[in-house]
C-alpha cells in the first residue's frame, strides 16, 4: 500500500462573506462561536463511544481490533470458496458496501478475470424491485449454476426489516434448492449478536454471522463489520480505512475549532440553514465517489430531519441532500444552482492525485480545439471543478470544497469518519436526537399492515381509509 499523502483537506473560504457577500458568513462570526464549539466537543467527548454514539469507538481499540479479527477469519474461510458474493440490505445496510466499492475498487471490478480482481465478483440488492432482483439473480445463476461458489451476505439487525427479509428468503431457497444441506455454509449473517429473528435463524440454522454492534444504527455502521466484510472480501485494505476514520477522528476532538474540520462544517452547514440555505449538494468531481454522495444523503437527511427537538418543541428541523456529479452535472443542475433560487450550499468533492491519467492526443489539426491537446483529462476536470467553483462565487452561491489527496482506502475512512462526526455536531446545534428516525418507521408499520403481518392489522384499515 502507498503511505497516505497529506489528509483530506477543508476549503470553506466560499462560505464566507469576502466571496459570496451578504449570503455568506463573516469570518469573525466563526472566531466567536469558537466557545461555543470548543463545548459542543467537550460534549461529544463525553459521549463518546456511548450510547448510540457507539460509532465514534468503531476505527479506535479495542473494537477496532475485535472487528477486524472477526472479519479477517471469515474472509480467510469464505474468500477462497467464493467467485460471486451477494449482499441483501437497505439503506445503512448497502449504500455504505456500495459506495467502498464504487470507491476503492476499478469501475469495471465485476467485468474484470477472476486473477485480476481482489476478490469475488459484488452484486448488492438494496431494493425489492422485482426486474432488478430477478435480473440479479438469473446473472450469478448464469455465471455459476450450482451456486457452489456463491456466497449470499445478509445485513440486519433484527431481521424483520420487510426489504431485506424478502430478499433474504428468495435467496435462502434458491440456495437451499441448489446446494441441499449444505447451503447454510453459503450464508454470512451479519446481525445482532444477541437476539432478533434474525439471529435466531441464524442460530438454528448454523450460518456464520457477524456482529452489527450495539449503539450503532444502520446509517453510521459502514466502518463496522457492515461494510468492512464485503469490502474485505472484495480486496480492499479494511485496516488503511479505519486508520483513516481513526486519525480524522483525532483532529475532530480537537477543541479549538481552526484544526476541527466536524466542528467548522457542521456550524457552516447548519448556520448557513438557519439562513434559509437549506439545500446542501454533494457533488464530487469523481465519478467513484458518486456513490459516497448516495451515502451521505441518507446520514444527512434522516439524521437531522426531525419534527420536534430535544424539548419537545415543534420545529421541523433538517436540510435536504442532493447528489450531483462533476462535471456532468454542471450540463445538468449548474444553470438551477446559479439562477435558480439562492437556498443551496454546495459541496465540492475533488481528489488531487489520481492513480492514473489519459492524456489528450496532438494529432487532430482543428484550431479550435488545439487548446485541448496535449493536456490530460485530469487537467480538465480539475479546470471544470475551478470553473464551476468561480461561476457559483460570481452568483454569491455559498460553496466549500473537500478534497482527497489521493482516492485510497486511508482517505476514504477519514472523509467517512468526518461527515459521521459532522452530523453527530449538526445534531447538537440543532436540538435533535440525530439518532432516531421516527417518520421511517410509520412507513414501515403501514407496509407491515398491507403485507397481512399479525398484530398490524389496523394499520391497513388506516392506509385504505386515508388513501381510498
Amino acid at each position: 500500500m502507498l503511505p497516505p499523502m497529506t489528509g483530506l483537506r477543508l476549503d470553506y473560504a466560499g462560505c464566507l462573506s469576502d466571496r459570496v457577500g451578504e449570503h455568506g458568513l463573516d469570518a469573525a462570526a466563526l472566531e466567536a462561536a469558537g466557545p461555543k464549539l470548543a463545548e459542543l466537543t467537550r460534549r461529544l467527548t463525553q459521549t463518546k463511544g456511548t450510547g448510540w454514539e457507539r460509532w465514534r469507538s468503531l476505527p479506535l481499540e479495542p473494537l477496532r481490533s475485535q472487528h477486524l479479527t472477526a472479519v479477517k477469519s471469515l474472509v480467510q474461510q469464505r474468500g477462497p470458496k467464493t467467485d460471486h458474493l451477494l449482499v441483501l440490505g437497505i439503506g445503512g445496510s448497502a449504500l455504505g458496501n456500495i459506495a467502498l466499492q464504487a470507491a476503492l475498487n476499478p469501475i469495471t471490478y465485476n467485468l474484470m478475470p477472476q486473477q485480476e480482481r481482489g476478490g469475488p465478483r459484488l452484486f448488492v440488492l438494496d431494493n425489492v424491485d422485482p426486474l432488478c432482483v430477478g435480473q440479479v439473480l438469473d446473472e450469478i445463476r448464469r455465471l455459476d449454476p450450482g451456486l457452489k461458489r456463491t456466497t449470499v451476505n445478509v445485513i440486519s439487525k433484527s431481521g424483520e426489516t420487510a426489504e431485506t427479509a424478502a430478499q433474504f428468503i428468495i435467496a435462502r431457497s434458491i440456495l437451499k434448492q441448489a446446494l441441499g444441506k449444505g447451503y447454510a455454509e453459503h450464508i454470512v449473517a451479519i446481525t445482532d449478536p444477541k437476539a432478533g429473528t434474525m439471529r435466531s435463524i441464524c442460530d438454528a440454522e448454523g450460518y456464520a454471522t457477524l456482529p452489527v454492534p450495539d449503539g450503532v444504527g444502520g446509517r453510521f455502521s459502514v466502518l463496522s463489520p457492515v461494510g468492512l466484510f464485503s469490502a474485505a472480501m472484495c480486496g480492499i485494505d479494511i485496516e488503511a480505512m479505519l486508520d483513516g476514520a481513526a486519525e480524522m477522528d483525532t483532529q475532530c476532538s480537537q477543541e479549538s475549532p481552526t484544526g476541527n474540520p466536524a466542528a467548522i462544517l457542521a456550524w457552516l452547514l447548519t448556520t448557513l440553514g438557519r439562513r434559509g440555505k437549506t439545500n446542501h449538494v454533494l457533488m464530487p468531481y469523481c465519478n467513484a465517489l458518486y456513490p459516497l454522495a448516495d451515502w451521505f444523503r441518507q446520514l444527512w437527511a434522516e439524521s437531522l430531519a426531525k419534527r420536534v427537538d430535544l424539548d419537545g418543541k415543534e420545529i421541523f428541523a433538517g436540510f435536504t441532500p442532493i447528489k450531483a456529479l462533476g462535471a456532468t452535472d454542471q450540463h445538468s443542475q449548474i444553470q438551477l444552482y446559479r439562477e435558480g433560487p439562492n437556498d443551496k450550499v454546495i459541496g465540492f468533492v475533488d481528489v488531487e492525485s489520481f492513480d492514473r491519467d489519459v492524456e489528450i492526443p496532438t494529432d487532430l489539426q482543428v484550431e479550435d480545439l488545439r487548446y485541448l491537446q496535449g493536456s490530460t483529462l485530469s487537467t480538465l476536470l480539475a479546470a471544470e471543478k475551478r470553473a464551476t467553483e468561480y461561476a457559483l462565487v460570481e452568483s454569491q452561491r455559498p460553496n466549500f470544497t473537500i478534497t482527497l489527496p489521493r482516492l485510497d482506502a486511508y482517505h476514504i475512512g477519514q472523509f467517512i469518519q468526518l461527515w459521521l462526526i459532522t452530523t453527530a455536531y449538526a445534531g447538537l446545534m440543532l436540538n435533535v436526537n440525530a439518532y432516531d428516525q421516527p417518520a421511517v418507521e410509520t412507513g414501515k408499520v403501514a407496509t407491515f399492515g398491507l403485507m397481512g403481518r399479525a398484530g398490524y392489522e389496523q394499520w391497513k384499515s388506516t392506509v385504505q381509509q386515508t388513501l381510498g
